[in-house]
C-alpha cells in the first residue's frame, strides 16, 4: 500500500517545513493527486490523520486534497483531458501532459512572534 508512504512524506515534510520555520502549529497542508496517480485520497487522509495525531505541532491540522484531472497531448495536435488511451484525431498514444502528480502546493503553518 503505497498511501502509508504517501502520507508518511507529506508529514515528514509539513514537520520538516515547520521545524525549519520556527512554528508553532501546522493549520493546513495543500496537496494535489493527479487523477491517474493512482493513490486513494481517502485512505491517505486517514494514515495521516493517525500519524501526526501524537504529534502537537499537527494539532488541529487539515489536509486539503485536490484532485488534479488528466491533460493529454497528441504529435497530431489535439489537446484534452478526456481522450487518455486513444486520440480520436490520429489513433495514436496521446502523452500525458498532467494526472499522475503527487504534489505538496502549499504548507500553512502559525508562528509567534518573540514578543509575546
Amino acid at each position: 500500500m503505497h498511501e502509508s508512504g504517501i502520507a508518511y512524506d507529506l508529514y515528514a515534510t509539513a514537520r520538516r517545513a515547520a521545524v525549519e520555520h520556527g512554528a508553532d502549529r501546522v493549520i493546513r497542508v495543500s496537496v494535489e493527486f493527479g487523477e491517474l496517480a493512482m493513490v486513494n485520497p481517502e485512505q491517505v487522509r486517514f494514515l495521516f490523520s493517525v500519524m501526526v495525531e501524537e504529534d502537537p505541532l499537527f494539532a488541529g491540522t487539515l489536509l486539503e486534497i485536490e484532485t488534479v484531472p488528466p491533460v493529454m497531448t497528441c504529435d497530431c495536435g489535439h489537446y484534452s483531458g478526456t481522450d487518455r488511451y486513444v486520440c480520436p484525431g490520429c489513433g495514436g498514444l496521446p502523452r500525458m501532459l498532467q494526472g499522475r502528480e503527487v504534489l505538496v502546493r502549499n504548507i500553512e503553518i502559525d508562528v509567534r512572534d518573540g514578543d509575546e
